[in-house]
């Protein structure tokens, strides 16, 4: 289903890259090494950034933790098919296998890895580029021309090769860092579809962005899953992008962190390939993995998510036909998360407003990681934590009620 061959010219050119190493493992110094990005035809595009020009090397802590992986990616994507198109449920078999993880506990740790999130959404010739120190490398941009209107974002290589950090880009829209571009329609189309309760029906002046609404709080559930594994959508290309790292980077660990949708996208490749995540902001995803029919491994421990309680979007409180949200044409209804969750209780703590301007990565990285979040009790950041008793579109019912599915672009 999802093309994992590179081109071989390309790949005689990422070979050289590689060799091994017998550094230690607790630290990690990375280099920002690829970027990448889709093209109009939805392929997967690479640059490479320059060794010669000498660009930052940067650390970030790391501990061993357990990660489930499927037997194969074959008996994965058979299961994901037997269930969403016969409805069956098929075995398949995990590996649990220890991998060197971010130190989501370590506050610096997790300020590099926002930082990365952020450049995401740049060029590192863009002024608004996080400078992560003194030699970090300036160079031109590749795939990012104003006819790709797809997935974004770069790719960090530790320097012993031992570890890959895929950043991807969110939302571009103008009151998040990106402040619009030509993914902004693709994102609107991947948030509408992933996180509405119903092909972003939100209200009756709505055009929705699927065929599976059937009047009142009625919504088609074949409809719906059939509408979000169309190829030209982010988590296929996720996918396929994931596939091309590790043909990159055999025998590294790979980490995938984002922010917003990208955040999201991160996890939910995260819980395919079981591969650490550290999501900023995320709307809830559970409701997407759902719907796509992914294989529940034995723990989702793997997947952090980081965001406050100011922040309606990851809070799922950002909803209803008068919110800021729908405002502005999205319907981010879900509000359920993967895997454990820091939470920053800006509002109980900070005095801060529900608001839909702390959205964006920049305010967790210059309002919350500045410092240690209690210092006190000698943490940097709050505990991550299971979230309990979490319910996504409660007052929707979902059943048979349509046999068209047709996705509007």
């Amino acid at each position: 289903m999802f093309s994992t061959v590179l081109p071989n010219a390309l790949r005689f050119l990422l070979t050289s890259l590689l060799w091994p190493s017998n550094s230690p493992r607790n630290v990690l110094k990375f280099d920002l090494r690829h970027e990448h990005a889709v093209t109009p035809a939805n392929h997967i595009a690479f640059a490479n950034i320059p060794t010669s020009l000498h660009p930052l090397s940067f650390e970030i802590n790391t501990y061993p933790m357990k990660t489930y992986r499927p037997s194969s990616f074959e008996a994965h994507s058979e299961a994901m098919r037997r269930s969403l198109r016969l409805a069956q449920s098929s075995p398949l078999d995990w590996w649990d296998k220890e991998v060197q993880g971010p130190d989501v506990n370590n506050r610096t740790t997790v300020l590099t890895l926002a930082k990365m999130t952020y450049d995401a959404y740049m060029e590192p010739s863009d002024q608004e580029w996080y400078e992560l120190g003194p030699d970090w490398n300036h160079t031109y941009p590749f795939g990012w021309e104003p006819d790709s209107d797809g997935f974004r974002g770069h790719i960090f290589v530790s320097t012993d090769n031992s570890t890959v950090v895929v950043s991807i880009k969110g939302t571009s829209a103008g009151w998040i860092v990106g402040g619009g571009g030509p993914t902004v329609q693709k994102d609107k189309l991947n948030d509408n579809l992933l996180f509405s309760c119903c092909c972003a029906r939100v209200g009756p002046t709505w055009s929705t962005v699927c065929d599976c609404y059937s009047e009142g709080y009625r919504c088609d559930q074949n409809c719906l899953e059939r509408s979000l594994v169309d190829e030209s959508l982010f988590y296929p290309i996720g996918i396929n992008l994931y596939n091309n790292v590790t043909y990159m980077y055999p025998d590294a660990d790979i980490w995938i962190v984002g922010h917003s949708l990208g955040g999201a996208l991160a996890s939910l490749v995260g819980v395919t390939f079981g591969v650490p995540v550290v999501a900023f902001e995320a709307p809830g995803e559970k409701l997407a993995s759902r719907r796509l029919h992914l294989p529940s491994p034995p723990s989702t421990q793997h997947i952090t998510h980081v965001y406050h309680t100011a922040d309606p979007i990851a809070m799922g409180t950002c909803n209803g036909i008068a919110s800021s949200c729908a405002l502005t044409g999205y319907a981010m209804e879900s509000r359920c998360h993967l895997g454990r969750s820091i939470v920053f209780d800006t509002v109980g703590k900070c005095g801060w407003g529900v608001d839909i301007r702390t959205h964006p990565i920049k305010t967790v990285i210059e309002r919350l990681l500045t410092q240690d979040w209690d210092p006190e009790n000698n943490r940097g950041v709050p505990t991550a934590q299971e979230e309990d008793n979490c319910l996504d579109c409660y007052n929707w019912e979902f059943g048979e009620y349509k046999n068209i599915t047709h996705i509007r672009s």
